[in-house]
């Protein structure tokens, strides 16, 4: 109970800091996503949201008789589900085959400058980014694609950065077997750039080390890898 009213004060006092557009991170690696989430299809999910985007595009005053917009409902209706938001389904989880580490290499493996394009969660505009990811085996590799497909597949959904890259080396790890990953994730958010503070030369960074990747010397080796200009 103090620790509630001690909040609320602060809230009071510091109606600047609390009133803001900008949501703290909850700290949660899942998603929020409904019980129900999957139990209408997407044909009838594009259906849905169609119609609602066109109540949308009807409010902002848009005339949709016009060539340009009538198409546009629909538009976005299948591309929120089809794509940039088909990683919310675990359907669309890419399916991945682990190989015997036949060459015995015991040092860590990186794939740098993975460009992603997600969504920020809290204005539903673009984040544009790359990832970096390493590991060191355990005895496992995977294909070097499946990386790409890992980040990509947690990019397309409405994200907050610091979850999505919890997400992905969670997932890393459990594929490969290994606690030995380390995640660095660099992005543009537009909600930033495009709007609120219009800062377009701040990027944010982030980060997830596990494993082997917490000894100080190898992590600075990670972190020297994938600053190497190709």
């Amino acid at each position: 109970m103090k620790q509630k009213e001690t909040l609320l004060n602060m809230k009071e006092n510091n109606k600047e800091i609390f009133d803001t557009d900008d949501h703290p991170f909850s700290g949660s690696a899942e998603t929020p996503l409904r019980p129900d989430a999957f139990e209408k299809d997407d044909e009838l999910k594009i259906e849905l949201i169609e119609k609602h985007f066109r109540e949308i595009m009807l409010i902002l005053g848009l005339d949709l008789d016009d060539d340009s917009l009538k198409g546009t409902p629909h538009r976005v209706a299948k591309m929120y589900v089809q794509e940039i938001f088909k990683g919310l389904n675990p359907a669309n989880r890419p399916k991945v085959a682990l190989f015997e580490n036949k060459y015995q290499y015991k040092q860590m493996l990186i794939e740098k400058n993975i460009s992603f394009y997600s969504n920020c969660e809290h204005h539903f505009v673009p984040i544009i980014g790359k990832a970096h990811v390493a590991y060191i085996s355990n005895g496992k590799v995977v294909g070097l694609s499946k990386l790409n497909r890992i980040v990509r597949y947690y990019a397309s959904r409405p994200q907050v950065q610091e979850r999505m890259t919890v997400q992905i080396a969670n997932d890393l790890k459990q594929v490969l077997q290994t606690e030995d990953v380390a995640v660095v994730i660099e992005a543009d958010h537009l909600c930033v750039a495009s709007r609120g503070i219009q800062d377009v030369s701040s990027k944010t960074v982030t980060s997830d080390y596990s494993g082997k990747f917490l000894d100080q010397k190898t992590r600075e080796e990670f972190l020297r890898l994938i600053t190497i200009q190709s």
